[in-house]
């Protein structure tokens, strides 16, 4: 095991499920990634060995068929995911932030439903607050929900939902004005839906259309798509949690879920640059010795480990704080905007020290360069981030004159 990013305090359970995932992440994903990513292809076969492994319902309880795991497990896992290859730890974190949400919020009927084939792997979920025009503006949704009798009519377009192709449930956030007087605060007037599909491209279920996979230019093999909806129904018995206008704090408690999720991301694509510059320093070799005797790099090294390690000291402790029950949005969001910032200068330092080779899609770094920037934006911007960081810095620290 390498010296970096260890994590105290861990159970002999948390470590054996942690060994495995390593073991598998070597011996599965490192060695298939690349040639996978360049080609876009969805990693159907890692993504069965993680089902068989139970990862799927590694945070849902066991009395659903789940694992029961805290979300430090998970996200130590999702870390080790990220390591070997930053697609499929999305796929995994779409299908949590559902289960989570369910967990969390849903009604016993739903939970008996959708929890222990989501723990089993057989039900995969996905979910959706963007918007082609919002971006983090969530309040500004603007798909909507009519109520219909025992049913709700939704209309819209959704945006950059991950695993919008292979998911067969998305929690899809919408506005509902039932029971909302004019005027009511935005926030106060969103429902999340459980929306059941097929998976696959094109019209999935009567009135709901997943157009195709977004080209883009890195986070490939997992599909990133848009979700259109043209009259499509959904019984009333799938609004999350059984009440309407609560979607917007249902989803908020899930992406505090998925900041936590992202940092641990960011923690492991840097300690695999890390792994990948710290080794090429010592192969390469100029001026008559290797790299890495090299004052200039030795200080690269130095400060790129650093940041991993400090990246991942704020993602376990935004992880145990979430664990313990108390509020961690403050530490969800320093979390997720050091890992993702230090994330993607370690891989930067990475790429200079393997010079012009680093710019040949034969080796790894190529890969992580064009990885690293998708988790400056996913699970809101830096900008955002910093947003929420100032707001609860001035609640904590108000001034009492």
């Amino acid at each position: 095991m390498a010296r970096l990013a260890q994590t105290a305090g861990l159970t002999d359970i948390q470590q054996e499920i942690l060994s495995t995932v390593r073991d598998f992440v070597d011996k599965e994903i490192i060695p298939v990634a690349t040639e996978l990513e360049h080609r876009d292809e969805y990693p159907q076969q890692i993504v069965d060995g993680l089902k068989e492994l139970g990862l799927f319902g590694l945070m849902i309880p066991e009395e659903y068929g789940g694992l029961g795991e805290s979300l430090l497990t998970y996200a130590l896992c999702v870390e080790e995911i990220a390591r070997g290859w930053m697609s499929v730890s999305g796929i995994i974190n779409t299908h949590f932030i559902v289960a989570y949400m369910l967990k969390q919020h849903g009604t016993q009927e739903q939970k008996d439903h959708f929890l222990p084939k989501m723990a089993a792997g057989e039900i995969r979920g996905a979910f959706s607050m963007s918007e082609p025009a919002l971006g983090s503006d969530v309040s500004a949704i603007t798909s909507k929900a009519v109520r219909d009798g025992d049913e709700y009519v939704l209309n819209g377009q959704k945006m950059w939902l991950t695993n919008g192709g292979t998911s067969t449930l998305v929690a899809v956030l919408v506005r509902s004005d039932e029971g909302h007087p004019e005027g009511t605060a935005p926030h106060k007037s969103m429902t999340t839906f459980l929306v059941e599909k097929e998976a696959g491209f094109g019209e999935v279920r009567p009135g709901l259309t997943i157009p195709g996979k977004i080209d883009k230019m890195g986070y490939k093999g997992v599909d990133t798509t848009e979700l259109i909806m043209d009259g499509l129904r959904i019984p009333a018995n799938r609004v999350l949690g059984g009440a309407t206008g609560r979607g917007f704090y249902q989803m908020m408690d899930g992406v505090e879920v998925g900041r936590v999720n992202v940092a641990a991301r960011g923690c492991g694509v840097a300690q695999r640059a890390f792994e990948l510059g710290v080794s090429y320093a010592q192969q390469r070799h100029t001026f008559g010795k290797p790299i890495a005797q090299h004052q200039a790099i030795q200080f690269k090294l130095a400060e790129m480990a650093t940041k991993v390690e400090a990246a991942h000291a704020m993602m376990v402790n935004a992880a145990r704080k979430k664990d313990s029950g108390e509020r961690n949005d403050l530490e969800a969001g320093m979390a997720k905007y050091l890992a993702s910032e230090y994330c993607k200068e370690v891989v930067e330092d990475a790429f200079r020290i393997h010079g012009g080779y680093g710019f040949s899609k034969e080796y790894e770094i190529e890969r992580l360069y064009r990885e690293a920037p998708m988790l400056l934006i996913g699970e809101g911007t830096a900008e955002i981030q910093k947003m929420i960081i100032g707001r609860r810095l001035l609640e904590e620290y108000k001034f009492q004159g």
